[in-house]
């Protein structure tokens, strides 16, 4: 007897691989970090995905083949919950940009196969950080293969438009377009703390001032008011 084979409709890509989204705080702020501040940074672009630990199938009918970029960003795809990235009902566009942020647990031969999947997969920009070294690696994809950036200190990202910056010993910089840095969640909350409180401050400054001028203008009405007692026009004085 011959076993049927499962038909695309049959076969299953789950949406977990069952590993850990990162290994420590460390690794888990970076991928925030870049997930979210990318967001910000094309909010007002409805054609571009962001996802972070999203399980990426290339080819339909092979899901073995697949890996979850810690963060990758697919242009002229639509913004929107998934599973999963199933490139064949995704207009058969790979993401463009992958980041990969390392922890201790990340072997050699793990990163290596990683970088072949996203060469074979087209990937066009892919880069590696490492936060315990603050060390940056990129590839871009020349000539139909992902070629080593040789240089990435200020190096300025041709999709994204991100510049790179390793000046810092502590940790790697990441600068938006218009020149903002990539702020961390908790650095966005207090920003927006702060703004809040001047609001706030702001509105009872302004609130103050409109009830001083009030009062004011209630002792003018009765100064005015006792001067037409005393038989004077208050507007020729």
């Amino acid at each position: 007897m011959v076993a049927q084979l499962p038909t695309p409709n049959q076969i299953e890509y789950p949406d977990s691989d069952g590993k850990p989204m990162s290994d420590n705080t460390k690794q888990f702020r970076w991928i925030t970090t870049i997930k979210y501040n990318l967001d910000w940074l094309f909010a007002n672009d409805e054609n571009v995905f962001i996802a972070g630990d999203l399980l990426w199938y290339p080819v339909e009918g092979n899901p073995k083949r697949r890996v979850a970029p810690d963060v990758m960003v697919a242009f002229g795809r639509p913004k929107g919950d998934r599973g999963s990235y199933k490139q064949w009902l995704e207009g058969d566009i790979a993401p463009q940009v992958v980041f990969e942020i390392l922890s201790p647990g990340n072997t050699t031969n793990e990163m290596a196969a990683k970088l072949a999947f996203y060469d074979r997969h087209d990937v066009a920009e892919y880069y590696i950080y490492d936060p315990d070294d603050n060390a940056l690696s990129g590839w871009e994809r020349l000539d139909d293969y992902l070629t080593e950036i040789p240089v990435m200190q200020d190096w300025t990202s041709l999709r994204l438009g991100i510049k790179f910056d390793l000046s810092t010993p502590a940790e790697l910089q990441i600068y938006r377009p218009d020149g903002e840095i990539f702020l961390a969640f908790e650095q966005v909350s207090q920003r927006l703390e702060t703004i809040v409180r001047t609001l706030s401050e702001t509105e009872q400054a302004l609130s103050e001032t409109e009830q001083a001028l009030s009062t004011a203008a209630d002792r003018n009405h009765q100064l005015a008011a006792k001067l037409r007692e005393l038989g004077i026009d208050p507007d020729t004085i």
